[in-house]
C-alpha cells in the first residue's frame, strides 16, 4: 500500500492537484492518503479579542469543513484517507508521520500560494541561457544610501529654534 502525505487548505485547488496522483493509483493498488490541514495564519494580534480555546475550536471547524469537502471525493476512488489537523510546525509533524507511516512515504503540497508567493518567483526568475557556452549574468547588488545627515540636521534645527527663540 502507498502513503502519500497531502498538505491541505483549500479543497478545490487540492482537488486539481491529486486528481493526476489520483489517476494514476488505479492501477489497483490501494493508496493511503493522510491528509494534513493547513489552517490560515491568525496574527498574534487576535489574542485580545479572542481566547486560545475559541481559535482551537474555529481550526477544527475549519478542517472538519475541509475534510467534509474532500473525503467523500478520496473515499470513492476506493483509497483509505486519514485526517491530520497541523498544530505544530510542519517539518516536526512531517517526521512524525513518517515515523508513523513509514520513511518511504509520498508528500504532496497541494496548499493553494499565496499571492505575493505566486507572482514573487515569476518576477526573480532569471531567464535560462540559450547556449550551454554563456557564462551565468552578474548578480548587481544596489547599495541603498546612508542616513549620516540624520543626527546633525537634527541637531542644527534645534539649535537654530533656540537661537530664534533667544533673540
Amino acid at each position: 500500500m502507498d502513503t502519500v502525505i497531502v498538505y491541505v487548505d483549500d479543497a478545490e485547488y487540492a482537488r486539481q492537484l491529486i486528481q493526476p496522483a489520483l489517476a494514476q493509483g488505479t492501477t489497483g493498488q490501494t493508496t493511503h492518503w493522510v491528509l494534513v490541514a493547513c489552517a490560515p495564519r491568525m496574527t498574534h494580534r487576535i489574542s485580545k479579542w479572542v481566547s486560545h480555546s475559541a481559535r482551537e475550536s474555529w481550526r477544527a471547524k475549519w478542517a472538519d469543513k475541509l475534510f467534509g469537502q474532500l473525503l467523500p471525493w478520496l473515499e470513492s476512488g476506493n483509497a483509505q484517507v486519514s485526517t491530520v489537523l497541523a498544530k505544530t510546525p510542519l517539518p516536526e509533524l512531517l517526521e512524525q508521520l513518517q515515523q508513523q507511516y513509514g520513511a518511504q512515504t509520498q508528500l504532496l503540497d497541494a496548499r493553494r500560494p499565496k499571492q505575493e508567493d505566486a507572482t514573487a518567483p515569476q518576477a526573480f526568475v532569471p531567464n535560462p541561457p540559450a547556449a550551454a557556452t554563456h557564462a551565468p549574468a552578474p548578480t548587481v547588488k544596489v547599495k541603498k544610501p546612508g542616513r549620516t545627515w540624520a543626527l546633525p540636521g537634527t541637531l542644527a534645527g534645534l539649535f537654530c529654534m533656540m537661537f530664534v527663540a533667544v533673540e
